[in-house]
């Protein structure tokens, strides 16, 4: 039989991962679960901005046959995506060269290239003296797209 010490413990234990998990800063049960509640809010909020941009890469896509690139800020590195509405064989490898050649370690990574092109991966900067912004590793993922684009018209 489990004791109310052992309760409120397992409590206590699962509110202050609960904290953490969300980066609050509250000290109360109260306080942590509305922080929770405004923390799950604004990842319903970037999902949707996020479904989104998919459609409206998909709509453009006729326009513009270069994927889309998105490059989002985290608190250890960058959160990127690349999706295009067709399948893109070779993508992959110039995409994770530019990673490599920028010295952004990929820390974990999905990819998708059925009917579509997804690719997302969070990556690190491997020099911890040298800063790179979300602005600058788009502009490289870009070019290793416009890149493999050049040389994919070619063959």
């Amino acid at each position: 039989m489990v004791s109310k010490e052992q309760k409120r413990a397992a409590l206590h234990e699962k509110l202050q991962h609960l904290r953490s998990i969300t980066n609050s800063h509250a000290l109360n049960k109260t306080s942590i679960i509305i922080d929770a509640s405004k923390y799950i809010e604004k990842l319903k909020q970037k999902v949707e901005r996020l479904n989104q941009e998919i459609a409206s890469a998909e709509a453009s896509n006729v326009h513009n046959p270069l994927p889309m690139v998105t490059v989002e800020t985290l608190e250890k590195g960058f959160l990127i995506n690349v999706f295009s509405a067709k399948g893109c064989s070779g993508l992959l490898v110039s995409i994770l060269e530019a990673f490599e050649e920028m010295r952004l370690t990929v820390q974990e990574a999905r990819v998708s290239c059925t009917d579509t092109f997804r690719f997302q991966a969070v990556g690190e900067n491997e020099e911890q003296g040298e800063t790179i912004d979300a602005q600058a590793v788009k502009q490289a993922v870009g070019q290793a797209i416009k890149n493999w684009s050049e040389s994919a018209d070619q063959e």
